[in-house]
């Protein structure tokens, strides 16, 4: 039995290692990159992070075959839902002002491990999408010229017929990747004002897109006489909302651009709002006007806006929305190029990554080197894969991405305070021997016989009893306490904690009941809707344990507005289009999820910044007391220091903390 004791404390401590949480410097602010960029180039960057190739392809394809005109509607709640994400983010944005995105919110609240996966499947995500846009964009370019480039590369350079290859190598695709990332090795700067130029173009196309479709509108178009405006339901409708969603996935540029951000504690949010209004705005008009010009039944989804104008006889009109397309794309392209190398160089920073991804160029101050080869790598999946077959990849990493972050809000929000002083740190023993500390003054052994009078004891009680009063986050409310006294037994944060795992397993357990219950479960009808029912009640319950604690006191930063129903109504919707995905896409999920595993537990685990810190042993080693009304000046006496001690020093030992 006691041969067992080593091992036991080994995988103790390994579990330790694996959830360990970031600790954060004292000043946020200070940082190898470069602080420089305003509210408008924050604004600009997730604009174009979101209106890109899914307004010029993506409106057409859900009018086409999902939603019918009702793709206004689509686009309506994929905005609302994308809202409930983004405001998770901003607030972290905010108040971490540290670049790495989901990554680095997922470490400082959640754990290691977890950090570590979403930044592995943000890689990928960005890599993918990076490449899926260039090869759209090598694509529209060459229909504007007849598939002379695809023609001309097929004669004459390659053609293969080979499964998740492309038809021919794309080297307009690759090209464009190259020379953008030889952009964005200038400095954020440059490559800011690059971007503005593209958003601006863009939004310029949209608004001329806006103004001459709606002189052409006919509003024949949405009549019964074309199928209505939703000819395939209400269920084609959230089916549309469901591939819109991946419309507003670049807004987390912004987050990931924080630590570059002037001030991210106003900036952030400010951008966030913004950009998400703009975007949501831009595909409700564009599918709007798209879905008016002409039926939507003859709609071509792969160029359907600039084809809408040739058909209706303004061939010049559809060039200009073409081109507008083009400079859409670029700033998607940007936005991939920019975001990817930082979130490598957060990794690499915290050591779960390979160091030399973590050198800034001294001139430029960008991680030149994390640039050069993702840059190169996703040209190279740009020139020879076939992503139509991987682009379902992007959204199960930014699912899971946004549900963490919206998870880690909710523990983080209920955290207590470290910043809140405790009636423990106002009676710590002083560094010097012969002293100690009352509500922070420092009193000499000289002066430890007037501190040791009965006025002083009623002082120190005095002292404990505010810090009761003043609860600190992650404890029960006061108001709940008689009903609810068996809650108040553990630390603080930890019902929470607890409750989030919860809340999160009831939300897999709905949305697979809704996905799979009368598909591939065959559930009876009484069975589906008790099931049903029962995790719905356990998914409020759990909202209900979280809502009766305390939160962490108010802060100048954004904060996410009804805590926790903002952010579990997001795990909920962000757990129900995983599970909407197909099986091959969570087959790919897992084989880069093992990858992944074995990058971690080859070298990151190891190389951690925290695993590298020096253990500290000394001191005193309680964060938290609660003390109990019952023994409040027992308690106030134990810790008081003793008058028969000649060195005047508090009788608090390194052993066991209190904890309540």
């Amino acid at each position: 039995m006691v041969s067992r004791l080593p091992s036991a404390s080994a995988l103790v401590r390994f579990c330790q290692k694996l959830n360990r949480i970031k600790t954060l410097e004292d000043d946020l602010m200070e940082t190898s990159l470069k602080r420089c960029l305003s509210t408008v180039d924050l604004t600009l960057l997730g604009v174009g992070g979101m209106v890109g190739s899914g307004l010029y392809v993506l409106t057409g394809t859900v009018a086409k075959e999902i939603a019918g005109p009702a793709v206004v509607i689509s686009f309506l709640f994929a905005g609302i839902a994308s809202l409930l994400a983004a405001l998770c983010y901003a607030e972290f944005g905010a108040r971490v002002p540290k670049t790495g995105s989901a990554y680095m919110f997922t470490y400082v609240s959640v754990g290691e491990i977890w950090a570590f996966l979403i930044g592995w499947n943000v890689i990928l995500e960005y890599m993918i999408g990076g490449a899926a846009v260039a090869r759209a964009w090598s694509g529209y370019l060459d229909s504007m010229f007849d598939h002379k480039i695809k023609n001309f590369t097929e004669t004459h350079v390659a053609a293969w017929n080979v499964q998740f290859l492309a038809h021919y190598p794309d080297f307009l695709a690759a090209g464009i990747l190259l020379f953008a990332s030889a952009f964005i090795t200038f400095g954020v700067r440059v490559s800011s004002w690059v971007n503005h130029i593209f958003a601006g173009i863009s939004m310029a196309i949209i608004l001329f897109i806006l103004i001459f479709g709606f002189i052409l509108a006919q509003p024949k178009n949405w009549s019964a006489e074309y199928g209505g405006f939703a000819p395939y339901g209400f269920s084609g409708i959230m089916s549309g909302t469901a591939t819109c969603f991946y419309a507003f996935v670049g807004f987390d540029v912004i987050a990931a651009s924080s630590e570059e951000a002037r001030n991210p504690q106003r900036d952030i949010p400010i951008a966030t709002a913004i950009s998400l209004s703009i975007a949501t705005g831009a595909y409700i008009l564009v599918s709007t006007v798209l879905t008016l010009i002409v039926p939507w039944s003859t709609l071509v989804p792969d160029s359907a806006l600039s084809d809408a104008f040739f058909r209706r006889g303004y061939s010049w009109a559809g060039y200009i929305v073409a081109a507008g397309s083009i400079c859409a794309m670029n700033t998607v392209l940007l936005s991939s190029l920019f975001s990817l190398p930082r979130i490598v160089y957060a990794m690499a920073e915290d050591g779960l990554f390979f160091q030399f991804f973590a050198k800034v160029n001294p001139t430029t101050k960008v991680p030149v080197i994390g640039i050069v080869v993702f840059g190169t790598l996703m040209a190279l999946l740009a020139l020879i894969f076939d992503l139509e077959a991987l682009v379902q990849f992007l959204s199960i990493g930014t699912l899971l991405a946004y549900t963490f972050v919206a998870a880690s809000i909710i523990v983080l929000r209920f955290q207590p305070d470290k910043s809140e002083p405790s009636i423990l740190r106002e009676l710590e023993p002083s560094p010097h021997p012969q002293d100690t500390s009352v509500n922070g003054e420092r009193i000499t052994g000289e002066e430890m016989k007037e501190y040791e009078s009965f006025s002083d004891k009623l002082q120190l009680v005095d002292i404990a009893k505010k810090d009761k009063e003043r609860r600190e986050a992650g404890q029960l409310k006061a108001s709940f306490e008689p009903y609810l006294r068996f809650l108040s037994d553990c630390y603080p944060g930890e019902v929470v904690t607890i409750a989030v795992v919860t809340l999160m397993v009831s939300a897999i357990c709905i949305g697979s009941i809704l996905v799979f219950g009368t598909t591939h479960l065959h559930l009876p009808i009484w069975s589906f809707y008790l099931l049903l029912t029962v995790f719905i009640i356990g998914f409020f319950i759990s909202l209900f344990l979280i809502w009766v604690h305390e939160e962490q006191k108010k802060r100048t930063t954004f904060r996410v507005p009804l805590v926790p129903l903002i952010p579990a109504l997001s795990i909920l919707l962000n757990i129900y289009l995983m599970l909407k995905l197909n099986y091959m896409t969570w087959i790919r999920f897992s084989v880069w999820l093992a990858l992944g595993f074995m990058v971690y537990f080859g070298y990151g685990i190891w190389n951690s910044k925290e695993n590298l810190r020096e253990p500290k042993n000394h001191g005193v080693t309680a964060r938290y007391v609660v003390f109990p009304s019952s023994s409040l000046e027992e308690t106030v006496q134990q810790i008081q220091p003793n008058p028969q001690d000649t060195m005047g020093r508090a009788e608090i030992t390194n052993e066991e903390p209190v904890k309540r």
